[in-house]
């Protein structure tokens, strides 16, 4: 098996969707918001699930079963997986659940600079951010009492979403809180100060 094949959530999304039946992506896009797996997979544009398709098709883990012809609809080509295909969805799934890996979302990255902000205007920001992450919370919940016919099985990703973005709440409301207490704050002077402290110690800075 190639270990080189590059993995990603929606060429995961793809093969799982493939494991179950061969389908077009078309049918693939359907079954994936309705079952709700858009809330952890991006396919609201259709042509990054085909860019993937043709993608997994090159590289060997899926093929053209053929084209269906359904009344008054265009022809679509039907995927199914190609044995190396099934090997290789089965050990993602193995190394994605058993093995944590370093990824470089947008907001840590942003954190790491907030002294470009004054700490009023961080903490304006960080306030808007809790109110949206509270909303989200709430936006969950409501999925979840909506869905609580649904075994837990179906549930888990909304579990681990849920579970981050409350996490991520709680952390922000307590660096709001340090911010308006003043116990977390900065300044120009402060910083250059910092700097030049850490610069005779020999600590590199920039």
């Amino acid at each position: 098996m190639n270990r080189t094949i590059k993995r990603s959530p929606m060429a995961l999304a793809a093969l799982a969707m493939l494991f179950e039946a061969p389908m077009h992506p078309y049918r693939m896009q359907q079954l994936i918001k309705e079952r709700g797996k858009d809330e952890v997979i991006d396919v609201r544009q259709r042509a990054g699930l085909y860019q993937t398709i043709r993608r997994l098709e090159r590289e060997g883990l899926i093929a053209s079963q053929g084209v269906s012809r359904d009344e008054n609809r265009p022809e679509r080509t039907v995927y199914e997986l190609t044995p190396a295909g099934r090997e290789i969805v089965m050990e993602w799934m193995r190394q994605i659940l058993s093995t944590p890996t370093s990824e470089f979302p947008e907001f840590p990255a942003a954190i790491s600079f907030v002294m470009l902000l004054t700490p009023k205007d961080a903490m304006q920001q960080l306030e808007r951010r809790a109110v949206a992450l509270q909303s989200e919370v709430d936006r969950i919940d409501a999925l979840f009492e909506a869905l609580k016919f649904l075994p837990r099985l179906f549930l888990l990703e909304m579990e681990c979403l849920r579970a981050a973005h409350a996490t991520e709440l709680q952390w922000v409301r307590s660096v709001v809180e340090d911010l308006r207490s003043g116990s977390l704050t900065w300044s120009k002077t402060w910083l250059k100060k910092v700097v030049a402290d850490l610069a005779a110690h020999g600590v590199k800075t920039g």
